[in-house]
């Protein structure tokens, strides 16, 4: 077994690595760029080698950079993680020149399989059963017209060398096709330096299943289930899950059989995972295969009981796999909920920034249900925009699928993150769909679902009950604390108000207290207008950012933020302003005028921080709804900012190559 191995990778992915690697008793070693010199995995491993500026392309994509850092600290193997190197056949074949072991799959199977057109061109010879398209190289977008029309619309364009939704874009006519195939080039050069792409029919209705594969350098393999990765944005999967709510026994064998011939006919001899994009009639046909260690290993994990590191390391030592296949069995069932740094109530655009407050649920297991976070940062770490938006991998486990969820959901209301905009909001929300929680998945999902975009979910009668009962209870134990402080001129006799009525945004809901006294912890009696009484319970004191406890009979975790005159609350998807409020002064309140927000309608707002790769327009032009205006990129991903309306563009006040804060103007319009 190795005694030190180097971890090619940043964030999460390298986090996840280093501990398994320390449970074995192997030393690590951590690389990072500028914009990580104080990252969580460079703390966490046993040294660390800065390898270069903050953009990737100058540091995690640089080889020759990590064989050095290999040399210097005499790390025996290297561990790419996923993205970056991890599926560029080149080098480990650098690596094993300078004698050092590579944790991944031979280099003959990642060519062979690592590029989409030619994995394809594998898959067929090897009798695995394909999608529709043209595998060959596309010159032109004329070219790439002529291919799709010949296939049929819709078409997936997509990227040879890509991965994580990047390069990827699905078209219904002739100019969809030109502006995708333009777009994926764009991207697919930026993020893995090979701009190659082509054309695949668009199975409508799809749902994303994977099967994980294991092999051994000695002929074994074996896999280990599948994942069901259908709730995607944008073709970057969301949340997944494993077993799939889709396959029944038979069909599972199926995939997993064609995974391993296609596994076998490559020799491949590490973790790595074989998508198909499967009917709703359970018919499935391959897609790719990821030549790595995959985002979502977690679920995979949490099912089987094996550590898919810690095999990629045995495996990469030389040691025989130890399992069989009547060895892999499936217990209970698994959910994964990716964080992401972005704005789930403006398109989910990036966000960028520092971790001002940073609080993931604790992670546990009491035997029934487990609670995991992979995550890379910690509180006070910066979000960058060179890299990847994923914040952390928060996971669960239970015996069924409905536990799963319902520990997910739970999970996520005690996921605090401030300093930045992130998904947790929307992720809350869809585990609490009814469609989600049915099963009843497609990768159009999120697109179905919330055609307009996400928004806040407005409260029903029972959310309006519990959310008014928390801020009563806070309200009430700040205003005694208040009135007790050393120099109050006028404590309170010590008879409380019975009467409250709680604003919840623009609703004003009466409450009454019907019994107990505000104080830590929380144990009050209280009424929702005239109807009866029930008991709100907790141990929150002023200050602390989760309200825990109990609300009638149900368990609540709440996330409170202060704002001007009250508090911000988040649960379940909702979030409220909450202020609590004598009648009197809420029969006032409602006579106060609102305050409207500027109209910015004639301006083109910057709608995340980001780069602005072109301008396609110029002062003084006429301009119809849907036609490019410009294009902005940030995290790795080129955004298009198209017209909303026929208009003319009056003023530019940006250029190609200027980086723009979030909301900055980039041109007006009359």
């Amino acid at each position: 077994m190795f005694s030190k191995i180097l971890v090619a990778n940043r964030g999460e992915i390298a986090c996840r690595v280093i501990k398994t690697a320390q449970r074995m008793g192997i030393k690590t070693v951590a690389v990072y760029s500028d914009a990580d010199h104080d990252a969580l995995h460079v703390e966490m491993a046993d040294e660390a080698v800065h390898i270069g500026p903050a953009a990737a392309a100058e540091s995690y994509l640089v080889a020759d950079k990590i064989i050095e850092a290999c040399k210097q600290t005499g790390a025996e193997a290297v561990h790419p993680g996923y993205g970056f190197l991890s599926e560029r056949a080149s080098f480990p074949e650098a690596l094993a020149k300078e004698g050092i072991v590579w944790i991944g799959p031979n280099p003959h199977a990642i060519e062979a399989m690592g590029d989409k057109i030619e994995s394809k061109k594998f898959a067929n010879d090897a009798n695995v059963s394909t999608v529709p398209g043209h595998l060959g190289v596309i010159e032109t977008p004329e070219h790439a017209v002529r291919i799709a029309e010949a296939i049929g619309y819709p078409v997936m364009i997509k990227a040879s060398a890509g991965g994580g939704g990047k390069g990827m874009r699905i078209a219904w006519n002739a100019g969809e096709v030109e502006d995708g195939y333009t777009r994926s080039k764009s991207e697919a050069a930026s993020s893995f330096g090979d701009d190659r792409v082509f054309i695949e029919k668009f199975i409508e209705n799809p749902r994303h299943i994977e099967i994980q594969v294991l092999g051994d350098k000695h002929g074994n393999a074996i896999y280990l289930g599948e994942r069901e990765c259908s709730i995607q944005r944008r073709n970057q999967k969301v949340i997944e899950e494993a077993p799939s709510p889709l396959l029944d026994e038979e069909t599972r064998r199926k995939m997993g059989e064609q995974a391993l011939a296609l596994a076998r006919a490559v020799n491949y001899d590490s973790a790595g995972t074989v998508e198909f994009v499967a009917g709703q009639d359970k018919s499935f046909y391959f897609l790719e295969m990821n030549t790595r260690l995959q985002v979502e290993h977690p679920v995979t994990e949490l099912i089987t009981g094996i550590d898919l590191v810690e095999q990629m390391i045995r495996v990469a030592a030389g040691e025989t796999l130890s399992l069989s296949q009547d060895d892999v069995k499936l217990e209970g069932w698994a959910v994964e909920s990716r964080i992401y740094a972005e704005d789930p109530y403006r398109s989910f655009l990036p966000s960028i920034g520092r971790l001002v407050r940073y609080q993931p649920p604790e992670e546990s297991d009491d035997g029934r249900v487990t609670v995991r976070n992979d995550t890379g940062v910690v509180e006070g770490s910066e979000i960058s925009m060179f890299y990847d938006p994923m914040i952390a991998k928060l996971i669960t486990h239970a015996p069924t699928r409905a536990e799963a969820i319902d520990a997910m959901s739970t999970a996520l209301d005690a996921f605090y993150v401030d300093g930045i905009q992130h998904n947790v909001p929307f992720l809350t929300a869809l585990m609490n769909h009814p469609r989600w929680r049915s099963g009843d998945l497609a990768t159009s999902f999120i697109a179905d679902e919330y055609p307009d975009g996400f928004f806040p979910a407005i409260p029903d009668e029972e959310a309006y009950s519990v959310l008014a009962s928390v801020a009563l209870s806070m309200g009430a134990l700040q205003r005694e604390r208040l009135d007790h402080l050393p120099g109050r001129l006028r404590p309170h006799s010590g008879s409380i108000r019975e009467d409250w009525v709680i604003k919840l945004d623009k609703t004003y809901i009466p409450i009454r207290l019907v019994a107990g006294f505000p104080g830590t912890p929380v144990e009050l009696d209280v009424a929702i207008g005239e109807g009866p009484s029930f008991t709100v319970e907790a141990d929150w004191a002023p200050g602390e950012a989760l309200w825990s406890g109990r609300v009638g009979t149900r368990d609540v975790t709440v996330q409170v933020r202060p704002v001007k005159g009250g508090y911000r609350l988040d649960w379940q998807g909702f979030s409220v302003i909450a202020t609590v409020m004598t009648p009197r002064i809420a029969e006032l309140d409602q006579l106060m005028p609102e305050k409207l927000p500027p109209d910015t309608s004639k301006m083109l707002l910057c709608p995340m921080p980001g780069l602005v790769v072109s301008i396609a327009v110029a002062e003084g032009q006429e301009v119809k709804a849907g036609e490019q205006l410009a294009v902005v990129e940030a995290m790795k991903m080129e955004n298009v900012l198209r017209a909303e309306r026929d208009c003319t563009v009056t003023a530019v006040k940006a250029t190609p190559g200027d980086s723009l804060a979030v909301d900055a103007v980039i041109m007006e319009f009359s």
